[in-house]
């Protein structure tokens, strides 16, 4: 398909499939663990909206393949029909969108947290979401778009930096003590505005009074114009495990306005899905 061999009678080839990704985290995984899963998993998560065609050069850049690997596992994607390919250049199909469905059909989150987001989103006018937090992102499970106030679309599966979001900090703040100093220890602070916190002392102080007050105000850390508060949704246990939050534009309302008449309201969407979550089945926290 792409004039190149396959590499299928080269048993080195084998061995490089099954190298892992990071030789550093090799240490901590078990002999049940495969290589082969993790790398062909890569190469699904290569493409973006950023790179939605790629060749197949680009995947072995992107991944770490070598250039036989990278053609194997893109044809094997194929053949399942995640990929397509004109001959040149490769990109996903909508049958991907069958693995996020797959989570966000066993969760009650999304189905309770709609409705309420829908009234929440009518009573102020402003865009309402509920996420999840997924490694050192915060990804999109919940949401009604009252406005477009940002540059990029935000859509289910979306997924920003936890540090430079009001309900990233919600859920940071969280985190037991030991996660967070991982967190804070392994994440790069970087910044996107002249508000964003990068010092990571600073941000976990930012944490403390989060966990303390009970929500949280992120104002343009993200994007210019952006602001945002958020609040925590928990499970029967009372940890956190979603968090939910209303965005409006810099223009439209003051820290004071937000403070005064949008928290209110969260909070009590926030009280009501949490009402419905534990009159049906528990949050599937993301690892």
């Amino acid at each position: 398909m792409t004039g190149e061999p396959d590499g299928s009678g080269d048993p080195a080839l084998g061995a490089a499939e099954d190298t892992p990704l990071s030789a550093a985290d090799d240490t901590a995984r078990g002999a049940h663990y495969v290589q082969s899963l993790e790398r062909g998993l890569a190469v699904i998560k290569a493409f973006s909206a950023h790179s939605p065609q790629l060749t197949l050069s680009d995947v072995a850049r992107s991944t770490g393949l070598t250039r036989a690997a990278a053609r194997r596992f893109l044809l094997t994607l194929a053949d399942l029909g995640y990929v397509r390919t004109d001959g040149k250049r490769f990109s996903l199909t909508a049958k991907v969108l069958e693995l996020g469905y797959s989570y966000l059909s066993s969760m009650t989150l999304p189905e309770v947290a709609q409705p309420h987001l829908e009234q929440l989103s009518a009573q102020v006018r402003e865009s309402s979401s509920v996420s999840v937090l997924d490694g050192s992102d915060v990804v999109y499970v919940a949401r009604v778009a009252a406005s477009r106030i940002m540059t990029v679309s935000i859509n289910i599966g979306t997924r920003f930096p936890a540090y430079a979001t009001s309900m990233g900090h919600v859920l940071l703040a969280g985190l037991p003590a030991a996660e967070l100093d991982d967190y804070l220890r392994e994440t790069t602070l970087d910044r996107f505005t002249s508000n964003t916190v990068t010092d990571p002392a600073v941000l976990r102080a930012e944490l403390e009074s989060v966990r303390s007050q009970g929500y949280s105000i992120v104002d343009q850390e993200l994007e210019e114009g952006l602001r945002s508060v958020a609040v925590p949704v928990r499970d029967a246990t009372g940890a956190v495990a979603a968090a939910v939050n209303i965005s409006t534009h810099a223009t439209r309302r003051t820290l004071d306005d937000i403070h005064a008449e949008l928290l209110p309201r969260l909070r009590t969407a926030a009280q009501a899905i949490e009402r419905d979550l534990a009159a049906a089945k528990p949050i599937t926290r993301l690892g």
